[in-house]
């Protein structure tokens, strides 16, 4: 395990939230489920910046690649979830990234190819730091970091202009500085014009002990 991991995956452990996400993973039962993004930069930037672990977190995002793309289907594993960990204190956020692709287009105002798995799903996220998963599982700790983990424990955020507009990064990151105003965010016309430049996507990590 590289030093950035150890670090990472020591801040996940002492959170008062993702830590018993991740302590009843088993219970979670989700195929190919991931802990993933905003919770997982939230709780780096609190560190950094000398907050409380759960300062500014509203949700734990959990998704998962199930080829049942009915909403009833997700809506029962979400609700199940959400009975599973009705003692934290914010919601946890569960999503079939298999039927995006079904809804994005109403929600965001333009449409997306469907996903083939959570590793390319979390390859669109929309900033580097964000752009991360973790998993537990045989003793190991398993990430997905495209990007890497710089911009995340910099802490940098960067548009990942895979898949966000403007709009929507400026909107994202405006409520991101109201809650941590020393995060550095770089504006997104001093970032290259492509998503494989604003961060060069890596291949996703292999479970580690």
């Amino acid at each position: 395990m590289t030093f950035q991991q150890n670090g990472l995956r020591a801040l996940i452990s002492q959170s008062p939230l993702l830590n018993p996400v991740l302590e009843h993973w088993t219970q979670i039962a989700l195929p190919h489920a991931w802990l993933v993004a905003g919770a997982i930069a939230q709780t780096v930037w609190n560190h950094a910046f000398g907050l409380p672990p759960d300062h500014g977190i509203d949700d734990i995002d959990i998704v998962y690649f199930d080829e049942n793309l009915g909403e009833d289907a997700e809506a029962a594993h979400a609700a199940r979830i959400e009975r599973l960990f009705a003692g934290l204190p914010v919601r946890v956020d569960v999503k079939n990234q298999a039927r995006v692709h079904v809804w994005y287009e109403e929600k965001f105002g333009y449409p997306i190819m469907p996903y083939r798995s959570v590793e390319q799903a979390i390859t669109t996220f929309p900033t580097t730091a964000t752009a991360v998963g973790v998993r537990p599982g045989n003793g190991a700790f398993a990430l997905c970091a495209p990007f890497g983990l710089s911009d995340l424990l910099a802490p940098v955020v960067r548009a990942n202009k895979r898949q966000i507009t403007r709009e929507l990064y400026e909107k994202k990151t405006a409520r991101w500085r109201g809650h941590w105003p020393d995060l550095t965010v770089i504006p997104w016309d001093q970032q290259a014009g492509s998503g494989k430049s604003a961060g060069r996507a890596q291949p996703p990590a292999r479970p580690v002990s």
